[in-house]
């Protein structure tokens, strides 16, 4: 049971609409002991696997949707997850379920697929000799379900190019540099991941000034909030109770302990 744990995060440049493949990016984990889990939330809606002794038959899929607040879940120890976070756009042909039908919840696999495919999977998961083998038998089966599933809806040619314009522009420039009322960007963004413009550039805002917090020697949340693109400090601080609760330093030190 994935008795090695596995990161294969990554997040390259966004490909054209045509050559999208679901799964945008895979981590494993390895919960050892009983832990208070925090997440930061994505602009992604994400595939779900547990293992572990204390899940019903020792295996669950779930697909979660976008959340625009941190998350905060108690972990029992044992348990292993791998998590496939899912190109915008790709949502539909994926899963069989809409973004706007997903945003804020968590959905067993089996209520979007047939609960034969949904077995077979389990079955092949079960069985993976450690967490590498575990992804590659999920974006194998969700490439082929999204593969065969012919008649969804295919997302807008727009979309790539107004998601990168949004993490450098605000809603109305975008629009303007689309050619598109912001009325239409609106409807682009709900279609493919179930969340406005100005949500998306809110959870890439505070992502981006969390990771840079992660990853700095020394942490100057002045110039966190100016390289994340916030009015500034304070600014950067409310976004922070809005979506975490709590201030920056105390929801790095939570990250920290989980």
């Amino acid at each position: 049971m994935l008795p090695r744990p596995a990161s294969l995060t990554h997040r390259g440049a966004l490909p054209a609409v045509g050559e999208l493949r679901p799964i945008l990016a895979m981590t494993a984990r390895h919960f050892r002991h009983d832990m208070q889990r925090v997440a930061v939330p994505h602009v992604e809606a994400q595939l779900v696997v547990r293992f572990g002794p204390t899940i019903p038959g020792g295996l669950d899929i779930h697909a979660m949707g976008v959340r625009p607040t941190v998350q905060r879940k108690f972990i029992r120890g044992g348990q292993h997850a791998v998590l496939a976070r899912l190109q915008p756009g790709t949502y539909e042909r994926a899963l069989g379920i809409s973004a706007s039908e997903l945003t804020g919840r968590m959905v067993p696999l089996e209520d979007l697929w047939t609960r034969a495919t949904v077995q077979a999977l389990q079955e092949q998961l079960a069985s993976a000799a450690d967490a590498n083998a575990a992804c590659g038998l999920l974006d194998a089966a969700v490439s082929t379900y999204a593969a065969r599933n012919s008649a969804a809806r295919a997302a807008s040619p727009l979309l790539h190019v107004a998601l990168e314009q949004l993490q450098v522009s605000g809603v109305t420039q975008t629009a303007r540099t689309l050619g598109i009322s912001e009325r239409q960007l609106r409807r682009i963004l709900h279609d493919a991941l179930g969340i406005g413009p100005k949500t998306f550039s809110r959870l890439m805002r505070f992502e981006h000034a969390v990771r840079a917090a992660q990853s700095a020697r020394e942490v100057n949340w002045s110039n966190i909030a100016v390289d994340a693109g916030y009015y500034d400090q304070a600014h950067l601080i409310a976004d922070f109770h809005a979506i975490a609760g709590n201030t920056p330093r105390m929801l790095m030190t939570e990250l920290m302990q989980s």
